[in-house]
């Protein structure tokens, strides 16, 4: 049976902040991997580099390796938070987010998070 909210205790409290921002992160890491994966998806579909420019086809291949990269550290991410609430069937996080075979053999192998477009913010005057 629930408490009332006056036989509440702090650690009650605590524990119900605690489950809010574990949900909270669950579905940010979430958009962030339907998001990495829907990038991925949307360079895959793109006209493919003329036959003749293999400079090109080099400089597509490279983006797809970053793509896949960062797909695979999105996919890292939300199966580690997965867990930490008790969620540990990564089948069915597969299956249900559609995650293509070659991100999920990246995910845990890629050390450092991909090279992101935004510039990072100096800290301090140096």
């Amino acid at each position: 049976m629930p408490k009332s909210p006056r036989d509440r205790t702090p650690a009650d409290l605590l524990g119900d902040e605690l489950m809010a921002e574990r949900a909270s992160a669950l579905g940010r890491l979430g958009r962030g991997l339907e998001q990495a994966l829907a990038d991925l998806k949307a360079h895959d579909a793109a006209a493919p580099v003329a036959a003749g420019d293999p400079a090109g086809a080099d400089a597509r291949r490279r983006e797809r390796r970053m793509l896949i990269d960062a797909a695979a550290h999105a996919l890292w991410l939300l199966m580690v938070q997965r867990e930490s609430c008790g969620l540990r069937d990564a089948r069915a996080l597969m299956r249900d987010y559609g995650v293509p075979a070659e991100v999920q053999s990246r995910a845990g192998a890629v050390l450092t998070p991909p090279p992101t477009e935004r510039p990072r913010r100096r800290r301090g005057p140096w």
